[in-house]
Parts: C-alpha cells; structure tokens; sequence
C-alpha cells in the first residue's frame, strides 16, 4: 500500500480554484500537453479522481491518495479501519468480516474491507441519529 499527500500552499489556491472551475464544465475533453508538444486526452476515470481531488484541495482540505492492492495485511485492514491488529483479527473470526488464507496468512479483499467500513459507518450514523432523537424527545436539546 502506498500513500501520497499533498497540502496546498497559499500560491497554489488561485491555480486550484481555476482548475476546480476547468473540470466542473460539462463535456469538457481535457487533454495533457507535454513540454514538447505532445497532447494525450485524459481518460474519463483520470478526470473522476483528477476532480474529486481538487475539488477537495479548493475546498481547504488536506488530500492523501491511497493505492491499494487487491488483498491486504490484517494490519492495512486494521490500519484502514482504523482499529487495532487483534480487533480486526476479532472480527474475522467472528465472521463479521471475510477473508482468505494465503498459506497461514489472513488476507482481506479490499472491496470487502470497503464494503464492511460503508456498513459500519452507516449503522453508527443510524445509531447516532436515534440518540439525538430521543435526547431531544427528553429535553436535552432545546
């Protein structure tokens, strides 16, 4: 797994918001040109993540991009989802969570990490939701 980061400076967000307004056009073909002339048309699937990058960097916000391979570690699960080795490991076992042996080694899908985080993520959401609802149905929120 590797990870790349990048703040902005003050000098760069004027170019940034500049390109943020470049991509949000709709049917704009963009195209790479080199130094020496050559031009390359930028898939679509380049723009996607091209978009929501700078989108994110005109919006003040830090931005780390996160390669992955298909199957990881338990500890880039864990790392991931930001728990702990054994947790995850606890997890697994349970079969909260899927995961493979390779040779005496768990690995976990990465769509399947992704999927589990979106479910967790959605169910704490629900969670929370309820807690103010009822705290306000108690008068703790005037």
């Amino acid at each position: 797994m590797n990870t790349f980061s990048s703040i902005i400076t003050e000098a760069e967000a004027e170019a940034i918001k500049q390109l943020e307004h470049i991509l949000n056009q709709e049917n704009s073909q963009l195209k790479l040109v080199a130094a020496n002339g050559e031009e390359m048309t930028i898939p679509d699937s380049v723009c996607c993540v091209l978009r929501q990058v700078v989108q994110a960097m005109a919006s003040g916000k830090n931005v780390s991009i996160v390669t992955h391979n298909p199957e990881l570690t338990t500890q880039q699960a864990a790392d991931l989802l930001n728990v702990s080795r054994p947790y995850l490991i606890k997890l697994l076992e349970q079969g909260e969570l899927p995961y493979i042996m390779v040779g005496t080694h768990r690995r976990v899908k990465f769509e399947d990490l992704i999927k589990y985080k979106q479910q967790r993520d959605t169910k704490r959401r629900q969670l929370l939701d309820e807690l103010i609802a009822e705290s306000q149905e108690l008068g703790f929120y005037q």
